[in-house]
This record gives structure tokens, sequence and C-alpha cells, in this order.
């Protein structure tokens, strides 16, 4: 590292729109994390990146440095490490069938998940509605339970790409959360740090996604799959649809139960149709199926002999916790249209702040949550609905009034009926040999 840094050199340097050498960026994240550079220093620099942005080598050094501040797993030789991640939805609960599906698949799948962050849901707080299951197992432990078991999802330890922990919050604090580089690098230095073999990516777009324009979410999975390609990490990204609540469970507990039904080869087809394709996806990254339709017979096996389920089990109890004892839920009551015509939409982040309010989510770090509140989403989008159908059924004990306000705004009842949104967009994948990213159309429908 330069002798001779000074922090303001690179910020000044960025809000310039020059490029960043690598040597500057590696100097930055490392003093930050050391503590030599100041908190409001690093905001700044956070929003110059903002504003200005970064080419594909400052994100990879960007990210290179962020993954580099900590411990990296090292596994022995044996089956492949994968992994998914999410950038977030209404209903997501695709990693907790995904993930045991891959361990029955003969993958190991160390993977580290977050909370909820804003209006969308977090995969451990969904895990923790689970009687007894820890997310704050250490990283031996986790890594262990992974070999053993196949798979553990753990939160993150402060081992693992520790600057991103820290730059993280600062970026909550200062505002710079929507940045690609930013996003690129946080989401990527973590996969990095488990040692990853491949990873598949599954970037939501639509009213219920952070990235609510396609051009957005394909610009988010372009840099993620150029970064984790260019560090070693085979990864390829889905481009998916979140216009509306990806399944019929949206909650804690409710979503484990839409989980554990999809493992018993039920449940809502979007969900089994996404979390089929994602592990598809990664039997032929990792060249463990060349040939798409044995991949997909290879998952349908797994779920129909009931393998996925009893590695899911096997995986809570690893954790401390019993997934056969029973999830609370919330009184329900019924929340109905109020004309006839047809679903023309169903805002997303609206429902989110609606289960935030119930205490299902997090207005901020410090609150609890009630992983026995939530919604049944009964009509979908572009469906025919007539005065009096029930719409969505609501597990909340109180604020009826309230929450029946926030649900007005979520369901958009019109005359004319509206297409379905396709499931999947695109798929954006890396050639190595002609250093260029793969762009192509899906537009798999909703089934």
């Amino acid at each position: 590292m330069p002798s001779n840094f000074i922090p303001a050199e690179v910020i000044n340097c960025k809000r310039r729109g020059e490029k960043l050498a690598a040597e500057q960026i590696h100097a930055m994240i490392d003093r930050y994390h050391r503590g030599a550079v100041l908190p409001q220093q690093m905001a700044a620099f956070a929003m110059a990146v903002c504003t200005r942005g970064m080419d594909a080598e400052e994100t990879t050094e960007l990210t290179r440095a962020m993954w580099q501040s900590g411990e990296t797993l090292h596994w022995s030789p044996g089956p492949p490490r994968v992994d998914k991640h999410s950038t977030g939805g209404i209903g997501d609960k695709i990693s907790i069938p995904l993930a045991p599906i891959l361990a029955s698949l003969g993958m190991q799948v160390p993977m580290i998940s977050g909370r909820g962050l804003d209006f969308t849901g977090g995969t451990l707080d969904k895990l923790e509605s689970i009687a007894g299951y820890r997310t704050d197992l250490p990283l031996d432990t986790f890594q262990q339970i992974a070999s053993r078991v196949g798979c553990s999802i753990n939160g993150a330890t402060k081992q693992l790409a520790p600057a991103d922990q820290k730059l993280y919050l600062l970026r909550n604090e200062s505002g710079t959360v929507e940045s690609i580089p930013l996003i690129t690098a946080s989401i990527l230095s973590k996969k990095l740090a488990a040692g990853l073999d491949a990873l598949v990516l599954d970037v939501k777009c639509g009213s219920g996604a952070f990235m609510q324009q396609e051009s957005d979410a394909i610009a988010l999975a372009s840099s993620l799959v150029e970064v984790g390609n260019r560090l070693g990490m085979k990864t390829r990204a889905l481009v998916t649809d979140m216009n509306q609540p990806l399944g019929q469970m949206v909650g804690n507990a409710l979503e484990i139960d839409e989980s554990v039904e999809i493992l018993r080869g039920q449940g809502p087809a979007d969900v089994l149709t996404l979390t089929i394709r994602l592990a598809v996806e990664l039997l032929e990254m990792t060249g463990r199926e060349t040939d798409r339709t044995n991949a997909r017979a290879q998952v349908q096996s797994v779920i129909a002999n009931g393998r996925a389920l009893s590695v899911l089990r096997e995986m809570v109890t690893a954790h401390g916790g019993d997934l056969d004892a029973p999830r609370v839920r919330q009184p329900s009551w019924e929340f109905v249209a109020q004309r006839n015509g047809f679903v023309q939409a169903i805002d997303g982040r609206s429902l989110g702040y609606a289960l935030i309010a119930m205490g299902g989510g997090r207005a901020d770090s410090s609150q609890t949550v009630d992983s026995g509140v939530g919604f049944q989403i009964i009509r979908h989008l572009g469906q025919p609905v007539h005065r009096g159908d029930v719409l969505a059924r609501v597990f909340c004990g109180g604020a009826r009034d309230a929450i029946l306000d926030r649900l007005q705004r979520v369901f958009v009842i019109g005359e004319q009926p509206v297409p379905p949104h396709p499931l999947i967009r695109k798929t954006i994948d890396f050639d190595p040999k002609e250093n260029r990213l793969n762009i192509r159309s899906e537009e798999t429908d909703v089934p």
C-alpha cells in the first residue's frame, strides 16, 4: 500500500470522473477497515462512486479489496461449492428449498444469507421462525455442517468480508445503497470469501423489487456476472419478474410452510419452476450435467423421492432447530374485492410495507419480528374477480383497519384483462474466451 496515501485525493479523483488505480482502491478499503479512514471520508467516497460510477476493472478491484479484508473459506477436494443469491423480493423463499435440492444432487452449499432489507423479506428471518434454528453459528461449525449435511444457511460472520459489513452500514446511513458498483462489491465479496466454485444470481425487477425497471436489473446482473467471472468464480444470472409476490405466502412462518410444500412436490407452480431452473443452472455450470433435460429430471427426482426434504430437515436439526414443530400463525381474516373486473396490478412494495406495519418485518434494526403474521395471495395478475371474491387472506391479530387501508392500495382492479408477466425474462452469462457478456431473452411465462 502507498505510504503517502491521502483519502481526499482518491475522493476528488472519483468526483472528477477519473479512473482509480487498483492501489488507490485497495488502500481506501484497507485503511477504512483498519480505522485509518474516517467514516465521513468513506461516505464521501461512496457518494462519489454513486455519482460517477465505476467501470468493470474498478468494480473488480473494489470487490477484491472487500473480499480480501477478511478470511476466505478453504475446502478439501471434493464436490463443487455453490450458492445462489437473490436481490430480494416479496414472497421470495427460493433459497430454502433450493439449498437442500442442490445438496441432494451432490453439491455443497455454504449459503451466507441476510435479514429483511427495507420492504423485502430476508432468509434469516424466515429460518428463525423454525423453533430453535440458529443463524449465528461460528464459522467452523457452519463449514462443518455444509460439508457433512451438504448445505448450511447462516448469517454473516465478522471474519468474512468485514470491510463490506462496515461499509454496508455506512451506505445505509449515507443514502448510498443504490449504486451498482457498491452493490456488486457487497454481494460478491461475501460469496468469494465463502470459497465458491459457482454462483447463480436471481436479479428481480418489478414493483416488489429494488430494481423496478428491467433495464436497471439487466445492468446490475451484468455487473455481477462480469465481476464474478473476472475474479475466478463461475457466475450466471437470471432476470426474473417481481411484479407480484412469488408464490402465495408472504411472511416468515408462512413462507417456511410453503417451502416445505415445494419439497413435497406441491405448492405454487411459479416457486417450483424457478427453484428447479436455478438448480439446473448450477448443475450445468459445475459440469455435473451437460444435458438440461437430464438435469431437470434429476432435480425433480430428489423432490419426488423425498431426499431434498430429508436434507432440509437434517440441516435444520444441525442448526438446533425442529422443522416439524408447529409454527404459529396469527388469526386470519379475508380481504375481498370491492368491484368486478380483473387484477391489473399488485404493488409488491406496498405489500412489503404492510407486512412491516403488521410486525412481520423491521422498520429499524432494533425491532423484533412477529413470524406469525403475513398474507396468502389468492388472486394473481390477470385473473378475473367479482365483488366479494377473496383477494388475500390476512394473518394479523390487530390493526385491521390500518392494514385494510394499505391493502386497498396494493390490489388494482380494472375493467380490462392484462397479459401475464414472464417469470424469467433474461439469462446473462459471461464468455471468457470472447471476454464479453451474453444476454439472452427468455420470457418464460408464469405457470
